[in-house]
Formats: structure tokens, sequence, C-alpha cells
């Protein structure tokens, strides 16, 4: 599930030296990732970075900061918070920039030379991550200040990042033994090249296959829209015909409408066996190797299994709860969506079909099933879902919930010209942030939607730094004679993407690490997944929702079919999602590397959640980005436990409206500005006076007993 990806500091070096922008010109004058950039609110100079320049200039960075750890290693005076725990917060600022760049571009908008690059740099970092992380004398230093921590006098965000540093010191291995530590560097040496390697081959699996069709005959079934998609897509390869991709735009609508059923296995085997088919792209070997190494490190670090060392500070807890979580999710969930299988399945047979369905087929009956219950499929939603329009409508919603103002400034450098750059401004005309939205797929992005961030909201030296925020889309582009436009599911993504951009935008406090994003993993999910909400809102849809070509506001009709049919699959889909979660717990929570090849493993995994046949030859694990190389490992049910959030805060929209500003404010001030500086339950107590009620998700999908 990609559209959901979050890059929240995928390559961070050291839990607390966040992305930020402080640094002056040095010997190297003609590197600008060295010197201020000369750009509106010292942006980054996208227009004057190449290549060539990160590798010396994170040499660079990397030899001053740890200079700097050096000078707090040796300061003669006793340990103090601002010696020590806010000194170590900011001396690695220029490093986590220049990372911060690089690994953002590498999955936005990479190259031959930008992978090359990486495979060089990423074990400079992981050994000056380590560097710090196991520095006795450091360490010391911290460990001295936590035990006096009841005695320092410190506020409330003080006292959190000290907790914060040491827990993060005690939990990268700064109290192994030194024969213990030296291993300790090796994995995590080898697990950040693997995880490197591992989004290269997805990359370039997903890139190496297209569908390229040439008979009018093969088009039957795909609606205008998706034609001319294939059209643009073969004039752009120089190739007659169409041509089908396995990037998302490309992929979903071709499985959705193709009434040609052997062209809809090809495409969904070729999808579902990237990455698993030998060759140089198989991460077979990839997904045993960083499962064996997290087992290790978790060995090293005293804890059972790799899940229980993650999931000690989410919201979560425990191993145990969060299997408890999702197995209660998926006793409620899978009745219902076998009982929906059962319907597409008597529907394709209603149809014709006189076969059992397979998974190229679900698709394609179930969005004919659902368009003779509701009357409604994405060629009828599309034209109202311009993305120009949809942009506008996020906007506004940012603006009636909590008075923001977007402007466009073109004169912001972006790395790619589809790029867009906005200044962002509050009610009081205050400026919150930089916004870079990247809409259109190409060869050099990966697959899926996410959001991340150039630069943390943070405090230095009595000065507000304020956020660079991004949000990475794959979107239908544009053709010569038609707009972009999205699908209702594209429209729902955008707004979970600006949902974690607002949390970064909305970012206040003094040190970058506990600030924006920089939350559990099973809570970042909330503010995304919570503005998703609005997609099913007619007061909210008739705002902006036009024909791209008649101006029409979209039909209140249409609206009540949309919501009608909000929760068409909803069993069906919950199991999905639940698969992805319990498919990461398998694997990670093995107390001991399993016996068994990636295959196997999978499919005793999944077994009891088989709605459709088997099919030999294809493997999800392999491609999981999410746990392999995203930053997810143990924490994917955090989507499924952010559902429940969401629901249950939503609720409190609904009993005061829309788009009460009292309510978002109160949102705002809990959560959105919070950061970590509090416990999450605690911020979400605050918000809605009590703990989250799981009944809430049940009710939101129609899973209950009523249905």
């Amino acid at each position: 599930m990609n559209r959901n990806r979050i890059w929240n500091n995928k390559y961070v070096l050291f839990p607390f030296l966040i992305i930020v922008l402080l640094y002056s010109c040095t010997s190297m004058e003609n590197n600008p990732l060295l010197c201020v950039p000369d750009t509106p609110f010292q942006t980054p100079a996208f227009d004057k970075i190449k290549t060539e320049h990160y590798i010396p200039a994170l040499q660079e960075a990397i030899r001053e900061a740890s200079l700097r750890i050096d000078e707090i290693v040796n300061n003669p005076e006793p340990p103090t918070f601002e010696n020590t725990i806010e000194a170590l917060e900011f001396s690695g600022l220029d490093v986590n920039r220049i990372t911060s760049l690089f690994f953002n571009l590498n999955s936005a908008c990479t190259d031959s030379s930008m992978q090359e690059a990486a495979m060089k740099i990423s074990p400079m970092l992981s050994e000056y991550s380590d560097d710090i992380l196991l520095n006795e004398g450091l360490f010391a230093r911290i460990d001295t200040l936590y035990q006096q921590r009841d005695h320092l006098g410190l506020n409330q965000e003080q006292m959190r990042l000290l907790e914060e540093t040491y827990q993060g010191f005690a939990r990268n291995g700064a109290a192994l033994s030194a024969e213990n530590k030296e291993r300790f560097r090796e994995i995590n040496k080898e697990l950040s090249n693997l995880s490197l390697q591992f989004e290269q081959n997805l990359l370039s699996a997903t890139n190496d296959y297209f569908l390229h069709l040439t008979d009018t005959a093969q088009l039957e079934g795909l609606p205008d829209f998706v034609v001319n998609m294939g059209k643009a897509e073969a004039s752009s390869r120089n190739l007659d015909g169409w041509v089908y991709t396995l990037q998302a735009p490309s992929y979903g609508p071709f499985l959705k409408f193709s009434a040609d059923r052997s062209l809809r296995e090809r495409i969904w085997r070729a999808y579902n066996s990237r990455c698993f088919t030998g060759g140089p792209t198989d991460n077979r070997s990839i997904v045993q190797r960083l499962v064996a190494l997290r087992i290790e490190k978790a060995h090293l670090l005293g804890y059972e299994a790799y899940s229980d060392y993650v999931l000690e500070n989410r919201m979560a807890k425990s191993t145990e709860r969060v299997h408890s979580f999702l197995d209660t999710l998926l006793s409620r969930s899978l009745p219902f969506a076998r009982e929906e299988v059962s319907e597409v399945q008597n529907y394709a047979a209603r149809c014709g079909a006189d076969f059992s369905l397979m998974p190229w087929d679900f698709s394609y009956y179930s969005e004919k099933l659902k368009d003779e219950k509701y009357q409604l499929n994405d060629q009828l939603l599309k034209p109202y879902f311009e993305l120009g329009n949809v942009r506008e409508g996020v906007f506004l919603l940012a603006e009636k919930l909590y008075g923001l103002k977007l402007k466009p400034n073109s004169s912001i450098p972006v790395y790619h010209p589809d790029v867009e750059a906005y200044e962002v401004y509050d009610e009081t005309g205050r400026f919150m942030a930089i916004l870079y939205l990247d809409f259109f797929p190409r060869e050099s992005k990966n697959g899926g939607a996410w959001m991340t961030t150039y630069r943390e909201q943070y405090q230095l030296k009595g000065e507000e730094y304020r956020p660079f925020v991004s949000v990475v889309c794959n979107f239908t582009k544009p053709s010569s004679d038609t707009p972009s436009l999205l699908t209702f599911y594209e429209v729902t993504t955008f707004l979970h993407e600006f949902g974690h951009a607002l949390h970064a935008i909305f970012a206040e406090g003094s040190y970058p690490s506990l600030t924006g994003t920089n939350v559990a993993r099973d809570f970042v999910e909330l503010p995304s997944q919570l503005m998703e909400n609005w997609a099913l809102e007619k007061e909210f849809l008739a705002l902006w929702a036009k024909h791209y070509q008649t101006g029409e506001t979209i039909p209140d009709t249409l609206v009540d079919r949309i919501i009608a049919s909000k929760n068409f699959l909803s069993g069906y889909q919950s199991v999905r999602q639940l698969s992805f979660g319990i498919t990461d717990m398998a694997w990670h929570s093995l107390k001991s590397m399993t016996e068994s090849d990636v295959d196997s493993f999978e499919r005793s995994t999944l077994a009891p959640l088989q709605l459709l046949p088997e099919t030999e030859g294809t493997n999800f694990s392999v491609s999981f980005a999410h746990i392999f190389s995203g930053g997810y490992m143990a924490g994917y049910y955090g989507y499924k436990w952010a559902e429940v959030l969401e629901a249950d805060a939503f609720s409190e929209f609904k009993r005061t409206g829309i788009f009460n500003k009292s309510t978002a404010s109160r949102f705002r001030e809990s959560i959105l500005s919070q950061g970590n500086r509090f416990p999450a339950m605690e911020l979400y107590v605050r918000f809605m006076g009590r703990e989250p009620r799981v009944d809430a998700l049940f009710e939101k999908l129609g899973l209950t007993a009523e249905k």
C-alpha cells in the first residue's frame, strides 16, 4: 500500500538529528550544498545541486559534525542539559540536511548516477551514525543527566528530549560490550545497504515491464481516459499503439476495465512477480538477510524478536497487543469479506463467467458490480475531479478549518518541471512553511504517494526555522486534450498526504527531533487518515468538485451514490490491509530465522486470510517496500491502528460540524502542533477527552451485525 507512504526520515542516521538548514560556506565554495542558498526563504537550490556535489559535501559535513561530538565528549565541565543534550541535538544539522535532500530525490527523481552514489553514501552514514550512538564517553554524559533528570529543573520539552535521547542511545547499542558494538556496527551497515538495494531493485523491476498493444480489439472495455493514457505512454516511448505500465495510474485502471482476461492476467502476473523472477532484481535473498539481521540486532539488544524492540516505544507497546489487535479486526472483517467475494463471484457467473474468479478477475467484476449496484464508476466521477480543482479544494479545506493561505511561488527552485512550490501562511499572516507538490509518475520516481520534509521546524539562538514540506504522488498525467482527471481513490490519496503535510506545517517547538511528524509510527497516520473523511462530505465537495468541461457542480445524487457505495467491499478491503500488517508481523516477530523460503513462509502466513485462489510465481514480500526499505518494519499495523483513531476523532467533527473552526483549532493545538513533546495517547485524550473506541471503526466501515 504505497499510497500511504510517509517518508518520515527514512534514512535517519541518529534519531535526534533532524533535517534543518543552518550552515555557512566552507572551503568548498563551489559546492551549493555547503553554502547558504540565494533562494527565497533559503530553500534548497535544486537548480544548482548536481549528483557529484553530494559525496564531498557529506564528507565535509560529517567531519564537522564529528568535531562537535568530540567537543561535547571532551568538555571538562560537568554535563548539563545545554552542553550535552542540546548541543547533541544540533550537532549534525548539515549531515541531515544533505542526506534529506539526497534520499528524498533518490526516491522522487533518481537516475543511475544517483543510485550509484547512494550505494557509496549509505555505508558512510551508517558508520557516522554508529560513531555517535556507540560513543562511550558521550553516552556516559547522557546517562549522568538521565539519572539526575528529576533534579535538573527542566521544562516539559527539555525533559522529553532528555528521555528520548537516552532511550535512543540505549536502544541503539550504547550499553553493549566492545565486541557486540563492533558486530552492531556491521549489522547496521549491512542493513542500510540491503534496504537501499531492495528499493532500487523494485524500481528497476517496475520500470522494466510494459504491456504493448497494437490491435484495437485488445482495448475492449477500456474507457476513453485509459485508452488515451495508453496512447500517450506509447507516444512517449516512440511506439505505435498503446502502452500500459506497472505504475499505479496505468496498472490499476487497466486491470479494472480491460475485458480481455488474458491481458489482465499478463499485467497482474507482471506486477505481482516483481523481484521474484530471478536475475539482478530478485529480492528473495535480500528479504531473508534483512530479517535475519534484524533478529540478530534484536538479540544483541536483549529482545526476543525485532517486533519487541520496535514496539516498545509505539502506542501499541508490545508484540502481543499488536497480534491481538490484528486478530480482533480480522475476526470481525473476514466473514464480511467472504460474503463479498461470493457476491462478486455470483455476479461474474451471471455475466457468463464459467470459471472461479482469479486475482486478475476480481477488480474487473467488482467494478462492474459496483456500477450495477450504485451506478457509479471512475469514468463517471473523474470529470468532476480535475486535478487543479482538487488541489484548490484541498487548499480551501485547509483554509476553512485552519485559516491557511497557500500562494504559488515560481521563483523557488524545484527538482523537476512537474513540481510546484507554495508559500504557506496562517490566518494572522504568519509564515508557516514552504510546500512542494509533485503529482505525476515518471520512471525516475518510486510508485505510491508520500509526504516528507527537507527541513523540520525548530528554534535556535532566538530564531525560528519553519519547515520545508513535500507531497509526492503518482496521479494520471494530463494528455494533449484532457487535463489530469483523478479517480475518487486518488482524491482521498491527496487528502491523506496533505494531512501529513499539515502535521509538519503546524509544528511548534524548540527541538527538531520532537516536532512535526516525528511521532510514534502508529500515531503518525492519524492526521492523514482523518483528512480522507472530507471526501465523503457533500458540503465539502459542493465547494470545488465541478465538471471540467461544463463547470457543473457535482450533483447531490452522484454524491449520494458515492456515500452509499463507501463501504462496498469494506470487509474485503479490510482483510487486504490486514494481510499486509500480518505479513509484516510474521516476519518481524520471528525469534529465530525461519528455514522456510520466502514464498513458503508468506503462503503459510496468509493461508487463513486467503479469499481468492493462490497463484504460483507471485510473491508480495519481495516488493513490500514499506517494511523492507521504508521504515515500517513491525509497524504496518499502524495504518489500521490509526483508522481506529481517525474514525473516532472524526466523530467529533461530525458532532460539531465538518468546518467547525473551534474543533479544528483543538485538533491543531492538541495534536498537529505538538509533535512528540508528549506521549501520543496523552495527546489523543487531550482532543477527545478519552481513549479511542475501536467500535467507531467497525461502525464507519459497516462491519456490524446490521450490515
